[in-house]
């Protein structure tokens, strides 16, 4: 495994005070980094209701995207409070869109790093682009 990137955390932290988390009073940032080398980052986003939420990892994706950037090569999520904060089920999809199994998704809190896993830990058997290719004749 490569070290970790000190930037990736450095800017997720930075992310974090953009935070608009007046329900939940739970902050969470990510940083992106691309298979060119450029980062993304993003905070979650809450709204009164609920279901309108974004998450600071579909924030950083769709700045990414914006961008015109499609690959991700690891990302870097930092969450309050004393378990990890790793990516629900639905951002663990919309990495897998971006990201091969094997990107690293590192997971800290405001301190620093505290854990690393690849996309294929967090959604084994994932559903991907993969599975939408047509056959080639």
């Amino acid at each position: 495994m490569t070290p970790l990137d000190p930037s990736l955390f450095k800017k997720a932290h930075s992310a974090l005070s953009y935070s608009y988390s007046p329900y939940s009073r739970f902050p969470v940032s990510c940083c992106i980094k691309t298979a060119s080398g450029q980062y993304y980052s993003g905070a979650n986003v809450e709204n009164a209701s609920y279901s309108l939420c974004l998450c600071a990892e579909a924030v950083a994706i769709g700045h990414m995207v914006h961008e015109g950037e499609q690959k991700i090569a690891e990302i870097f999520i930092i969450g309050t409070g004393d378990a990890l904060c790793t990516p629900c089920g639905a951002c663990r999809q919309r990495i897998r869109e971006f990201a091969s199994d094997d990107a690293l998704i590192h997971i800290g809190d405001p301190k620093g790093h505290r854990a690393t896993f690849t996309l294929a830990e967090l959604l084994p058997h994932s559903f991907g682009p993969h599975n939408l290719e047509q056959p080639h004749d």
